[in-house]
C-alpha cells in the first residue's frame, strides 16, 4: 500500500510545488511505498521564517516543558514500531528486524534527549572576589539545519532532531531524498505529541532545496550527515557565514584481528559489522586485518558464514541481507568489485543473491596491498582484506587513509588492547565487538577526515546545539 506524504511548514501539511515525489521498494522496484510533492527552495525558505518566528517562545519554555514533547513523542513511535518498521524495510532495504529495531532506538534516544532536564546545567565556578560568583549559563543557538541520510532514516534524525529541540532550538530539516515515508512518520509523531507550530519545519526536497537550507542566511547552525564531499562543501558554507557546522562524513572502518583472538567470535562480529543492513552504515566493517598466522583459518571460517548468507526480500523472516538502496547504489558498488577483481584483488568468498531488485552480492576480497578498494567508501556489502605480520603492521593498516571513524579490535591481551587504543586513531574503538554501533549516552564522531566540528550525543550534543555565557554575579551592598 502506498502513503501519500507531506511536507510540515509552520504545523501544516504542505503539498510541495516543485513535482512529483515517488518512493519504491528497493527489493521491487516496480513498487511504489509513498508519494507526495516535492518542495523547493521557496518552501526551505518559508520553513526558515516561521522557524525563527517560534525560536523565542520555544526558547523561554522550561527545558523539562521541552523534553516533555520529546517523551510523549518516543511513546507514540513505539506504539507504531512494528508497522512504521515494517515501512522502514520497504523504504530503505534493511531487514524486518532491523527496521522495527531502528523504530524502537528512535524512540529511545528521545526519550533519553526528553530527561535531559534531570541532568546538569550550567556550572557555578567560585570568584576571586567577595560577594561573587561566576555561573556558566547555556543557550539555544536558534534556528538550526537538519540534514539527514538514507540509511538510518528515523534513527539518525531522531539524535540530530531530539537534542535541538530540548536545548531550545527550533529546526528546519531536510530528510534525504530516498526515504520520505519515515521522516513524514517521525513529523507525526512529534507534532501528535503537541509540539508547537513552527518549531519542526520537514521540508521533503531535493538536493537544490538542501543547499537552498544550509547556504540559507537566516541559519545559526547546520548538522549534517552523510557523504565526504558534501559535509565538506555544508562546513565551508557554514565557515564563510561564520555559523557552526557538525559533519558526521565518512568511513572505511577496520577491523583487526590478532593471533591471539577469539576467532569464533572475531568471525561473528566481523559478518555483522560488514554485512548487516547489507553494509550501508557508515560505521560498517569495510576493512579487515588479519594477523598472517590466523588469516587462512579465519578466512575459511569467514567463507562458511558469507556463503550461508540469505540475500533477499528484506521483509521476509529468513532473510539476513537485504537490497541496497537504488539501482545508482548497486552499480556503483558492483563497478568497484570489478575494478578490484580487474586490479588483482582476490575473490575470497561471496553469497549468491537475487537478479531482480537492488542486489549486490556480499563479498570478500583480498588484496595484496593497499589499492583504491582498501581507500574509497563503497558503502555495501563489500570487506576487503590485507594480512600484516605484526601488531604494529595490523594497526599501520588500519590507519592507512583519511578516514577515522570507527575500528574493531580483537585480542585476548591486555597489552594488545591499549596499544589499539593509543595507536588507532578513530573516534570510536570497539574492543571484541563489531565496528558497529552508536548509543545515545556517549560521544559518537569519527577522527580525521570521517567528522568535522563537535561529536553528536550525550554531553557532545549539548556542546553543539548550546552556546555559553558567562555571568559574574554580584548582590549589592547589605
Amino acid at each position: 500500500m502506498s502513503v501519500v506524504v507531506h511536507s510540515l511548514i509552520g504545523g501544516a501539511w504542505v503539498t510541495g510545488s516543485e513535482g512529483t515525489l515517488t518512493d519504491t521498494n528497493p527489493a521491487r522496484p516496480d513498487e511504489v511505498v509513498a508519494t507526495g510533492g516535492r518542495a523547493g527552495a521557496s518552501e526551505m525558505a518559508t520553513g526558515v521564517r516561521v522557524a525563527r518566528i517560534a525560536a523565542n517562545d520555544w526558547a523561554r519554555l522550561p527545558m523539562s516543558e521541552r523534553g516533555a514533547y520529546l517523551t510523549r513523542a518516543a511513546e507514540i513511535i513505539e506504539t507504531n514500531a512494528d508497522a512504521w518498521g515494517e515501512e522502514l524495510t520497504r523504504e530503505e532495504g534493511k531487514t524486518l528486524a532491523e527496521g522495527i529495531g531502528e523504530v524502537r532506538r528512535a524512540a529511545q534516544i528521545l526519550r533519553y534527549h526528553g530527561n535531559a532536564a534531570d541532568r546538569e546545567s550550567g556550572t557555578v565556578y567560585s570568584s576571586p572576589r567577595s560577594g561573587e560568583q561566576i555561573l556558566v549559563t547555556r543557550k539555544p543557538l536558534g534556528v538550526v539545519g537538519v540534514v539527514t541520510p538514507f540509511n538510518f532514516p528515523i534513527a539518525i534524525p531522531a539524535w540530530k532532531i531530539a537534542p535541538a529541540l530540548v536545548y531550545g532550538n527550533t529546526v528546519v530539516w531536510k530528510p534525504a531524498a530516498a526515504v520520505p515515508l519515515l521522516a513524514f512518520r517521525l513529523a507525526q509523531a512529534l507534532t501528535e505529541a503537541g509540539l508547537p507550530d513552527g518549531v519542526l519545519n520537514m521540508i521533503l526536497a531535493d538536493s537544490a532545496a538542501g543547499e537552498a537550507l544550509v547556504d540559507h542566511p537566516d541559519l545559526d547552525a547546520v548538522t549534517f550527515t552523510g557523504s565526504t564531499g558534501v559535509g565538506r562543501r555544508i562546513a565551508g558554507s557554514a565557515a564563510a557565514r561564520g555559523v557552526p557546522a557538525q559533519a558526521e562524513m565518512g568511513g572505511k572502518n577496520a577491523a583487526i584481528v590478532l593471533a591471539d583472538a577469539d576467532l569464533e567470535l572475531a568471525v561473528e562480529q566481523v559478518m555483522l559489522g560488514a554485512f548487516r543492513s547489507t553494509g550501508q552504515k557508515c560505521t560498517a566493517t569495510s576493512r579487515l586485518v588479519l594477523h598472517e598466522s590466523i588469516a587462512e583459518e579465519f578466512l575459511a571460517r569467514l567463507t562458511v558464514e558469507v556463503e550461508e548468507l540469505r540475500v533477499g526480500d528484506p521483509l521476509h523472516p529468513d532473510v539476513t541481507t537485504g537490497p541496497v538502496v537504488s539501482a545508482y547504489a548497486q552499480q556503483t558498488i558492483i563497478e568497484g568489485i570489478d575494478r578490484a577483481v580487474g586490479g588483482g584483488a582476490r575473490v575470497v568468498a561471496s553469497a549468491e543473491a537475487p537478479e531482480s531488485g537492488h542486489y549486490v552480492r556480499p563479498t570478500v576480497l583480498e588484496l595484496s596491498a593497499s589499492t583504491e578498494l582498501w581507500f574509497e567508501e563503497l558503502f555495501g556489502p563489500v570487506l576487503a582484506v590485507q594480512r600484516a605480520a605484526t601488531t604494529a603492521d595490523a594497526f599501520r593498516l588500519a590507519n592507512e587513509g583519511e578516514f577515522g571513524l570507527s575500528a574493531a579490535l580483537f585480542t585476548q591481551d591486555l597489552t594488545s588492547a591499549l596499544a589499539g587504543i593509543d595507536d588507532l586513531d578513530v573516534g570510536i574503538l570497539h574492543v571484541n565487538s563489531e565496528s558497529a554501533g552508536a548509543d545515545p549516552h556517549v560521544p559518537f564522531g569519527g577522527a580525521k577526515k570521517s567528522g568535522y566540528g563537535p561529536k553528536e550525543q550525550g554531553d557532545a550534543a549539548r556542546e553543539f546545539f548550546t552556546h555559553t555565557t558567562t555571568v559574574y554575579l554580584r548582590g549589592g551592598r547589605a
